[in-house]
């Protein structure tokens, strides 16, 4: 199949680096509004890349779940092969991609688990039967038989935690922040000039005094 002749032209916004905030949460936080309102599609969902020892990268989909004062959240199976990836090597990197706006968001940073209690205080808000699938997903990517085998360990997981009753979190579950280090928003623009700025966080300074810098890149 070839897309050589395959090209659209990006024209639905712009971005001014004299006109952004000086931080970049305020950025993120209006961008993921504006995406709400234009009723894309999920989307808090992004693509998180990370790298193990073997340094070989691998890239999946991944949902975030709340924008923190310093980062993102997301949770999922800490034996998963993301899990043990950054347990090997705890930086990431994470993208979300908006066609319908023409937008991109790139973040990377250090990555590590939050607290225990927050994480089962999330676990307890998710759907009964989605809590019931954590424990059946256990190792994550691990292989199976066949589906009938995931299907009769989530029956028998139903019946020993009927839907009036509490699911325990699973200790190989919970939740990662990415410390946000640094962060790219990308605007198409017609002919390949696209808008592209960067800010950098300062690391020697304080947490509570963070300070940004910010450039534009070359499309």
């Amino acid at each position: 199949m070839d897309f050589t002749d395959q090209r659209l032209s990006y024209e639905k916004g712009q971005l001014d680096q004299q006109l952004v905030p000086a931080s970049p949460f305020e950025l993120l936080k209006a961008w993921m509004n504006e995406a709400i309102e234009a009723q894309v599609q999920e989307p808090y969902a992004m693509s998180l890349a990370t790298c193990g020892a073997d340094n070989k990268p691998s890239v999946r989909i991944v949902l975030m779940r709340e924008i923190t004062n310093k980062g993102i959240v997301f949770y999922t199976n800490y034996e998963s092969a993301k899990g043990q990836d950054i347990a090997e090597n705890p930086n990431a990197e994470a993208l979300f991609f908006w066609h319908k706006l023409e937008r991109q968001i790139r973040i990377s940073g250090s990555i590590a688990k939050i607290d225990a209690n927050k994480s089962a205080a999330y676990f307890q808000k998710r759907p009964h039967d989605s809590q019931v699938g954590a424990w059946v997903s256990q190792p994550q990517s691990g292989e199976v038989a066949n589906r009938a085998v995931m299907e009769q360990t989530f029956a028998q997981l139903q019946a020993d935690y009927p839907t009036d009753s509490p699911v325990p979190t699973p200790e190989f579950w919970g939740g990662y922040e990415i410390t946000i280090e640094e962060i790219e928003f990308w605007q198409g623009r017609a002919n390949r000039m696209h808008d592209r700025i960067v800010y950098t966080l300062d690391t020697s300074s304080e947490e509570s005094t963070a300070k940004w810098t910010t450039k534009r890149l070359l499309p």
